[in-house]
């Protein structure tokens, strides 16, 4: 019997192991892999690519097609329209061109209800018409004041909405489970579960709230051979690292993207998308701050999170697992009102 019992478990134990072997197998992508050298030679900048990958990201980026540009001239959508509060300097036909593009990205299927009120178009009682004119303002904000992140090619509302009310890939605040204090309470979230947001790792599970809402300190290396000086924690470290996988993800490349391995922290051995990086992050906490967390108050309760905040944006928000947003295809050359800031009024003025 004893006998019987150990086969039993052996067998046990083969499944198991074979399962896990399959498991991790699974993680790992089956060749052929190609290279792309994306800095130094000779210190393996490279990023790894997989054919089928490639396709997949392709088909999820097809840029739409674009509507005929409309004559500036005539009569302006603010004379025209009541309560145009961005917009009112675009001519009617640029005006209603733009509304409809809008519709297509971001509510292909509720059409123009799903912010106004067929009744009364100018009416403000609808809170997706209010996110949806202070997000106008967001575009038009950077595409004038982040060109070192976004440079030419811009951003449009379908850069981050793809067809969808609501964008893939915005995060909220999360106090992950409660702890019941001491050095448990002080782990910063490791350990407590999947988040696809880093990967799935171990590591602190949110570092988008330090760092993409508030602006704490990301760079944890030390300067010298001794940790005199450096007075930074491993859980911090643990943190960034976590910050750092988030950004692989969204972009769908690793490391030296980015950073030389044979010296991660030095400037001047990394590649200029560490600039456009750096750029990028502050660009995104501005963003948070300033317009997306001011309008928690305009939201319903179902749009906010846990804890009652606000949606916000990170880098997959836009980039959405390619290392350009739509692969670099600038659909702002078609739509130049998103360019320029027009008139900032509140969003929330009745």
């Amino acid at each position: 019997m004893i006998k019987g019992l150990g086969y039993g478990l052996a067998g046990v134990g083969i499944v198991a192991g074979t399962l896990l072997g399959v498991a991790m197998l699974s993680k790992f992508e089956r060749p052929p892999i190609t290279t792309v050298q994306r800095g130094f030679r000779g210190t393996g900048m490279e990023q790894g690519q997989t054919p089928r990958n490639i396709e997949t990201y392709l088909a999820a980026n097809v840029v739409p097609a674009s509507l005929p540009q409309a004559s500036a001239a005539g009569p302006k959508a603010g004379v025209v329209y009541k309560n145009v509060q961005v917009l009112g300097d675009l001519s009617v036909g640029q005006f209603t061109r733009l509304m409809v593009s809008i519709t297509q990205w971001v509510s292909p299927k509720q059409g123009c209800n799903y912010c106004h009120n067929p009744a009364n178009m100018a009416w403000d009682g609808i809170y997706t018409k209010v996110v949806a004119r202070r997000m106008i303002q967001m575009t038009q904000f950077i595409n004038a004041e982040w060109q070192p992140h976004v440079q030419q090619t811009g951003v449009v509302c379908y850069t981050c909405h793809r067809g969808n009310n609501v964008p893939n890939n915005i995060w909220f605040n999360d106090p992950g489970n409660q702890r019941t204090g001491g050095v448990v309470q002080a782990n910063m979230g490791m350990g407590q579960g999947a988040n696809g947001m880093i990967n799935n790792s171990s590591l602190p599970f949110d570092p988008l709230t330090p760092f993409l809402e508030n602006a704490y300190p990301i760079r944890q290396q030390g300067v010298t051979a001794l940790p005199a000086g450096n007075n930074h924690s491993i859980k911090e470290t643990e943190w960034t690292y976590a910050l750092m996988i988030h950004f692989s993800q969204s972009l769908g490349v690793n490391c030296t993207y980015c950073h030389n391995s044979r010296a991660f922290g030095d400037w001047s051995q990394s590649s200029p998308t560490r600039v456009v990086a750096w750029h990028g992050i502050r660009m995104v906490r501005q963003l948070n701050g300033e317009y997306l967390n001011p309008l928690k108050d305009t939201y319903p309760d179902y749009r906010l999170g846990k804890v009652g905040d606000a949606p916000k944006v990170a880098c997959a928000t836009c980039h959405q697992g390619v290392f350009k947003p739509l692969y670099g295809v600038s659909m702002l050359k078609n739509f130049p009102e998103l360019s320029k800031p027009g008139p900032q009024k509140t969003a929330l003025a009745d």
